[in-house]
């Protein structure tokens, strides 16, 4: 089965973490990293790098999670991402931009 959507987890040169959901995660990194939203609070952090994501089977599962993740201390978060990412490199370019994720 296809994913319907996505958690995320991005951070930034000063490795502030900022945590969303989306049903296009290509699309959505690239605004956030672009600073598609001017007046948004995501615009202002400068957000370089994907350093973590999950698969979800539709947008309330991501949105339940997205809240769960949300909820935790920062070094929780750090321990997350840690498990499959821990030099917290930028995931986006393994992203296939021929496999559909929506």
């Amino acid at each position: 089965m296809m994913p319907r959507a996505f958690v995320y987890i991005i951070s930034n040169k000063s490795r502030t973490l900022y945590c969303g959901i989306t049903t296009d995660l290509r699309r959505r990194f690239e605004e956030h990293k672009n600073g598609a939203y001017v007046d948004s609070f995501t615009a202002r952090y400068r957000w370089t790098r994907l350093v973590w994501f999950e698969a979800a089977d539709s947008l309330a599962s991501a949105a339940k999670r997205e809240k769960e993740i949300k909820g935790w201390s920062r070094l929780k978060k750090l321990a997350l991402i840690q498990e499959t990412n821990p030099n917290m490199e930028d995931l986006s370019p393994r992203l296939d931009p021929l496999a559909p994720f929506a």
